[in-house]
């Protein structure tokens, strides 16, 4: 838990070109992995997008660093451009408490099973890098990230 607390930490304080460095560096080993693992007509960019969306709702709100780090992976993903009023709106629809989340975590969790621990280690990394991305990690992003990690 301390180490844990301890890489949150890490992350609030990071700045903003290294945060985008080193997403585009994880992102780059994650997407072909998850690419390889996935069944049932999902790209690796669809169950990334699952991802970074659960970390993004993980709260329950969207601040505009969120935004602005998630936006070209949104574009990337869903070929259209994506506005933040837009975003916002989807994340309030999306209750951090809901089935569709909680069944979503799930899957995600099976996904992480099928993944080598560097490629989980990154995949929760990003998440983190995005909870983070604000300056604070919430307690709800924490159990949010937890539960990747079960």
């Amino acid at each position: 838990m301390k180490e844990f607390d301890m890489l949150c930490r890490e992350y609030e304080e990071m700045d903003a070109a290294t945060y985008t460095l080193l997403l585009a560096e994880k992102s780059a080993t994650v997407l072909p992995a998850l690419a390889a693992v996935t069944e049932g007509g999902l790209s690796g960019a669809a169950v990334f997008a699952t991802f970074v969306l659960g970390a993004v709702v993980a709260d329950g709100r969207l601040s505009e660093e969120e935004f602005a780090l998630t936006r070209p992976l949104f574009a990337a993903f869903f070929g259209d451009e994506v506005s933040y009023e837009d975003c916002k709106k989807t994340v309030r629809a999306l209750k951090p408490e809901s089935k569709e989340l909680k069944e979503s975590v799930d899957a995600m969790v099976d996904v992480l099973g099928l993944l080598s621990e560097d490629l989980k280690d990154d995949l929760v990394l990003i998440c983190l890098m995005i909870c983070a991305i604000d300056g604070k990690v919430s307690m709800k992003e924490k159990r949010w990230i937890k539960q990747l990690v079960k």
